[in-house]
């Protein structure tokens, strides 16, 4: 009935959008599924005849590696692209960064930068193989999510310690006779 000593730990195959020329003419576009953390070139030059499609619309077919005239990776953004975003706002605008107004409060500011932090996190595409340049583009915009709401929470505990300075002292002693 069940299986107990069966360990399924195979990752989750990912998906690489592409275009593909056919031998005999005709072009599909959809979806390459290669195994987690295999390049879509070494999955098609691994052995086996067959390699995993899903075309756009449609449901998931295999096709045959000798049909294949050519392929194309579509919607990898190039390497310019993503540095010049990375390195857009010379300006250190923490609250630009988070994507929050100055009058925001301190929940709300906590809010965007855990919110940030879980969608650029590097660690958060381990499992998958990105070209370089996005690697790169997701370290750094975690140093700049980091360095913001640094900048940002170093402004609010001092705020918090001057208030502490400024406010009367709860208790106070009787001088000593």
């Amino acid at each position: 009935m069940f299986e107990r000593n069966r360990i399924d730990s195979r990752p989750e195959p990912a998906s690489v959008p592409v275009e593909i020329d056919l031998q005999l003419g005709g072009e599909i576009k959809g979806r390459l599924r290669v195994p987690s953390g295999i390049a879509p070139l070494d999955a098609l030059n691994s052995d086996g005849g067959f390699i995993e499609f899903e075309p756009y619309g449609g449901e998931t077919r295999f096709i045959a590696k000798s049909t294949i005239s050519s392929l194309r990776l579509v919607g990898v953004p190039r390497a310019p692209h993503l540095a010049a975003r990375a390195s857009s706002g010379d300006d250190f605008d923490p609250h630009f960064i988070l994507g929050v107004s100055t009058e925001s409060t301190w929940n709300e500011i906590r809010q965007a930068y855990v919110q940030l932090t879980k969608t650029y996190h590097p660690d958060r595409f381990a499992g998958t193989l990105l070209p370089n340049e996005v690697g790169t583009y997701l370290e750094t915009m975690a140093r700049r999510i980091n360095a913001a709401y640094a900048a940002l929470e170093s402004t609010q505990r001092t705020t918090r310690s001057v208030r502490a300075e400024q406010s009367p002292a709860v208790y106070t002693s009787r001088p000593r006779a």
